[in-house]
């Protein structure tokens, strides 16, 4: 669901070794590519088509929204045992998924620049809200963890819903050997597999009940996690049509506060704090479990012996790659037959508008390239598309009406299902982490969410 975190593993010899020596790039000539092709565009089309369905719930409801039915149907696709999908394809569908993200960013972007004067008003919630990521996961998921007696790897997975940058973080701290590596990876795994699940339907939820502000589930959105924060986005845009842009931009940039204070925090406050937490909780005493297997570690998660494939799994680049132009024309085509779907109808703003998110996301892709990754290509995307869409840009008038064409939600369900046909390598990991996470990814991911939403809308009555 994210990018590899191989480069940001703190020089884990693992990562290191984890890493090919040579790319195979599928090329259009391969008949392999077009079997991809054929599932993304079938899967992602006939999600669409599904449409949302509502479950009531007494006095809530939750709404399934076509990217479930996109992430599911592409996770049993690739996860199948019967015509098992070749592995090389998921690997190939990570490379485009990659690629899929920023072009989400991009559509976000085109939200931020008209929405700029909201930003601004909105700007202490914005970074108070942070509050919310920060002691969520501590608050709830630590204590649960020290309760299922999960051990020292109860750190590292609750200090924060783990995504990339975690490994780096927890490695130079404790080790790429320690128990607490073991909980960061045992977290991402879950959160790889169902965080975008959790979060749409805790999201869904959350607005049915109608006592937060939309705005203040828009900054909650903002988790750290590109796809978990689009399933949320899109939820709540679901509920709110009529504060579309508004939501859109306030997810994005919180999003980008997470990740750009993420670091900051995770080294100085969350993961000292977390640490000091568990052993106020277990006061200092990590007892070894009785009546344990000798494939299970004392922590409950990855055993030693497991732990190194799972890492190897997790750090892994892929073997194969995809030349940009195909992953930059294979989304292009699948998000204009999603969105003549969703909208009904079609128009040449479409066409120009997955042409603008194309140049786009490749300018940003090049300039990441040109830096050696010192300047992301996320933050190249989201700056340029915001300012694209600026009072100050000569072309913005023209951008926010063709990009309206195309609809939100259907480019979040083509990234989900390419999500979903990359994910079935990853299934088996669920049988080394061990199911005391499951209940402790679902408290950490929902408790992330929500308590930074509870923070937005106390903010936001403060300040307007």
């Amino acid at each position: 669901m994210s990018t590899s975190p191989a480069s940001t593993a703190g020089g884990s010899p693992q990562a290191t070794a984890a890493a090919p020596a040579s790319v195979v790039m599928l090329t259009l000539r391969d008949k392999r590519i077009w079997v991809l092709i054929g599932a993304l565009i079938l899967i992602a089309a006939g999600a669409q088509a599904i449409g949302p369905i509502v479950i009531p719930l007494g006095i809530a409801a939750i709404t399934l929204l076509p990217m479930i039915w996109g992430i599911l149907a592409g996770t049993i696709v690739s996860g199948q045992k019967i015509k098992p999908f070749p592995i090389d394809l998921q690997q190939a569908a990570t490379v485009i998924m990659g690629v899929a993200v920023l072009f989400l960013v991009a559509r976000m972007s085109f939200t931020i620049g008209p929405n700029i004067p909201l930003l601004l008003q909105a700007g202490p919630a914005l970074l108070l809200q942070e509050v919310g990521h920060l002691f969520g996961t501590i608050a709830l998921a630590l204590p649960l963890a020290v309760l299922l007696r999960m051990g020292p790897a109860t750190v590292g997975a609750t200090f924060s819903i783990d995504r990339e940058g975690s490994f780096a973080m927890v490695s130079e701290r404790y080790g790429s050997d320690s128990p607490q590596y073991r909980g960061v990876l045992s977290m991402y795994v879950f959160g790889t597999i169902f965080g975008a699940v959790i979060v749409s339907l805790i999201a869904s939820l959350a607005a049915s009940f109608g006592i937060f502000d939309p705005l203040a589930l828009a900054m909650g959105a903002g988790v750290g996690s590109g796809s978990m924060m689009a399933a949320a986005a899109s939820v709540i845009v679901s509920a709110h049509p009529e504060m579309q842009d508004q939501v859109l931009a306030l997810a994005a940039t919180s999003n980008l506060v997470t990740g750009v204070l993420g670091l900051y925090i995770g080294v100085w406050v969350s993961l000292p704090l977390a640490d000091r937490f568990y052993k106020f909780l277990t006061r200092n005493q990590d007892a070894e479990l009785p009546g344990r297997g000798p494939r299970k570690s004392p922590e409950g998660t990855l055993a030693t012996s497991e732990m190194g494939a799972v890492e190897a799994a997790v750090l892994e680049k892929p073997k194969v790659g995809v030349p940009l132009w195909i992953s930059l024309t294979v989304i292009s085509v699948a998000g204009l037959i999603v969105s003549m779907i969703a909208t009904k109808s079609a128009s040449i703003d479409m066409v120009w508008t997955f042409v603008v998110l194309a140049a786009l996301v490749a300018a940003g892709l090049g300039v990441a390239k040109a830096t050696r990754g010192k300047v992301p290509a996320i933050i190249i995307v989201m700056t340029v598309g915001a300012f694209l869409t600026s009072p100050v840009s000569p072309i913005a008038t023209w951008l926010v009406g063709v990009s309206a064409s195309v609809d939100f939600l259907a480019l979040i369900t083509v990234m989900l299902t390419i999500a979903g046909l990359s994910l079935g390598k990853d299934l088996p990991m669920l049988r080394s982490i061990g199911w005391k996470i499951i209940p402790v990814g679902i408290v950490a991911i929902t408790a992330s969410f929500l308590l930074s939403a509870v923070v937005a809308e106390f903010a936001l009555g403060l300040w307007g």
